[in-house]
């Protein structure tokens, strides 16, 4: 099985549950496209609404990584995306994420981002996310 390990260096700041560092052995990975707020029609969910966008983020990541025989632990790296520039929406959106069925997959090497806008009409919240796989599905 391959392995991964999550490090936090000495003399570096502490973290909110995210490694510094993270090596993966193995040579398999899933690389998820950019999760998006979106319901099967194509609908985004929650517009205005930052917890419900991040809810359905999880959902459609959980989805995905599932496809991929994949658990949320076997995620290697994350971006995560927010429409704002308000930092206690960055934070609100991590508390959120860590918090969720998808939280082993942000104690890995992760990086969070404020940015002008996103792909969709009223889009608040994307997630990127690469996973270490045990097989090819």
């Amino acid at each position: 099985m391959p392995k991964i390990r999550r490090i936090n260096p000495e003399g570096m700041h502490p973290t909110p549950g995210y490694a510094h560092v993270t090596i993966a052995e193995g040579n398999r990975r899933a690389y998820l496209a950019g999760q998006c707020p979106l319901d099967l029609d194509g609908t985004l969910i929650g517009v205005g609404d930052i917890d419900a966008q991040v809810d359905q983020v999880v959902n459609n990541s959980l989805k995905a990584l599932a496809h991929v025989d994949a658990a949320p632990d076997r995620v290697i790296r994350s971006v995560i995306y927010v429409a704002s520039p308000d930092r206690a929406d960055l934070a609100r959106v991590w508390e959120r994420l860590t918090h969720s069925a998808l939280a082993p997959a942000f104690s890995t090497a992760s990086t969070l981002l404020g940015v002008a806008q996103l792909g969709y009409e009223g889009q608040l919240v994307e997630v990127d996310l690469t996973a270490l796989l045990d097989s090819f599905f």
